[in-house]
């Protein structure tokens, strides 16, 4: 047998390249090695790589046509040039003596295990410069990236879940036996109700120009950092249409290999970097959202494997949907009501929450202020029920407080709404726009007894509320039963109320959307 390339004959080649010898920047291992994943093999010989195409329908990618995989060889070649074309050589095949058609194989310079990122990290060898230079170099490649009206009908709400959905098909066969029904049906609820709320989200992300033809599968093991700076390898090239995507969700594949690898520090600082990098403001549930996603993406890839015998791959599945569930759930979209009586300490506790959670903080005495207006800070007392606080004014601020949340809520951003909330009316409101976005509604009313709500109002020096203990004690006697709230004691530190609260975050979110 030998082996021709697709532009010239391999001696050619090797005298250009220098194929056969070993440089010791740029090799490592045994000289000859076989390296095999679900869809192809790879050779390795000396300072070269050979990779093959297995003649295999494997669902999202049909290799079964040698024609087929003579074009992929040629696309892989073609695509992954973008991000290292001293890497990708050309196009050969292996062939038999006297045969006229061969087996095409994508010829490549061998890079150095010990350079691979997933090994540097391991060995506790990747520096924090590493990871910014690859947001840099990510960020860069994607501002230059193609864009077509093709290429952004790929970031619409519809053909993300149809994404989703065709991973769902993949796993759902084997399911039982990797990741088990039932996690498999919590993070599909979660991803149809996160994606259902969210359609201005996503066309906000279109018309912003986010969508690319990226890189589609940015792993550690394909990333090597050599002396004159990374080498990205392995792009997607079997189907485009899956290479069509946000940039934040090219790289949040990424994001989750880094934690998956056990540097989720790492992670973080990469997703800030290229978010710095590329300008890009993304609410962090869309960055949970994609890294779910691309887990996810492993747990199918891990399916295929258990399918075709591999049966460690269930536990390689198992591990990919925690991550998926984790990080479905740090991206809920959440509405918290933070209400109470003034002196309760609610507004304190609303902003410690909205702080430690991310989240957007509305306030309704400051908007009050604003519709009518005055500076956030200036004072207007008015007597109980009349001027800026009489039904009309009060009613205006708590439709534009919800106006504000729903915007918020379907552009990814969760909010803290602090108000009185004495109102079944007005919570009313919120629970139907809560519901309308798909946002999960925490309702939590601060408490504290009478002699401590009066020490505070006798000590409020400023701030947004004109209120004072005799306009608290008529708000107290109108204000509406208010059940399906959880009651905080705010009696002593407000981070005490704020652990209450957060706790029952965590447990709401323990639970899958019916």
């Amino acid at each position: 047998m030998n082996i021709e390339a697709a532009t010239g004959s391999a001696s050619a080649v090797s005298t250009i390249f220098g194929l056969g010898s070993r440089p010791p920047d740029t090799v490592d291992g045994p000289f000859a090695a076989i390296r095999e994943t679900h869809s192809g093999v790879v050779f390795l010989v000396g300072d070269r790589a050979y990779k093959c195409k297995k003649p295999v329908d494997l669902g999202f990618l049909d290799f079964r046509d040698r024609q087929q995989r003579r074009d992929c060889c040629e696309r892989e070649v073609k695509l992954n040039r973008r991000f290292a074309p001293d890497i990708y050589l050309g196009v050969a095949e292996l062939m038999d003596p006297g045969s006229n058609t061969g087996e095409p194989l994508v010829l490549m310079r061998r890079m150095p295990d010990r350079q691979r990122l997933s090994t540097l990290i391991r060995s506790g060898k990747c520096s924090g410069d590493t990871i910014v230079r690859l947001g840099r170099m990510m960020a860069a490649f994607h501002a230059g990236a193609d864009r077509s009206p093709e290429i952004s009908a790929e970031g619409s709400t519809d053909a993300i879940l149809r994404r989703w959905m065709a991973s769902f098909e993949q796993v759902a066969p084997v399911a039982r036996d990797t990741i088990g029904v039932e996690r498999a049906a919590d993070i599909a609820t979660r991803v149809q109700e996160f994606l259902a709320g969210r359609d201005s989200l996503f066309a906000q992300r279109v018309r912003a120009g986010r969508i690319i033809d990226g890189h589609g599968d940015l792993i550690c093991d394909d990333i090597f950092c050599l002396a004159d700076g990374p080498r990205i390898l392995d792009c997607l090239d079997f189907d485009d249409r899956l290479r069509y995507l946000d940039g934040l969700d090219d790289i949040a594949f990424l994001a989750m290999d880094l934690e998956k690898v056990g540097a989720p520090d790492l992670a973080r600082l990469l997703l800030d970097q290229y978010a710095d990098f590329a300008g890009d403001p993304a609410p962090s549930s869309l960055r949970h959202h994609y890294i779910a996603y691309r887990a996810f993406v492993r747990v199918k890839v891990d399916c295929v494997r258990y399918a075709q015998g591999d049966t460690s791959a269930a536990a390689d599945a198992g591990a990919y949907a925690e991550i998926a569930v984790r990080h479905l759930r740090a991206g809920t979209v959440r509405m918290i009501l933070v209400g109470g009586l003034p002196g309760s300490g609610k507004s304190t506790v609303a902003g410690l929450a909205a702080d430690r959670l991310g989240a957007v903080l509305l306030s309704a005495d400051r908007l009050r202020k604003e519709l009518n207006g005055l500076t956030p800070l200036a004072r207007s007392p008015q007597p109980y029920g009349q001027g800026l606080y009489d039904a009309e004014h009060t009613t205006k601020t708590y439709d534009e407080l919800l106006r504000r949340a729903a915007r918020l809520l379907g552009h990814g951003e969760s909010v803290v709404l602090d108000a009185s909330w004495v109102s079944a009316k007005f919570r009313s409101a919120a629970a139907s726009i809560a519901e309308r976005v798909h946002a999960r509604l925490i309702e939590t009313k601060c408490w504290a007894p009478a002699q401590v709500r009066q020490t505070r109002l006798d000590a409020r020096r400023g701030g947004f509320s004109d209120a004072d203990a005799h306009i608290a004690q008529q708000m107290a006697n109108d204000a509406d039963p208010w059940p399906s709230a959880i009651r905080l004691n705010n009696s002593g530190t407000s981070e005490q109320a704020l652990r209450q609260l957060l706790e029952r975050i965590e447990d709401v979110d323990r639970v899958s959307f019916e």
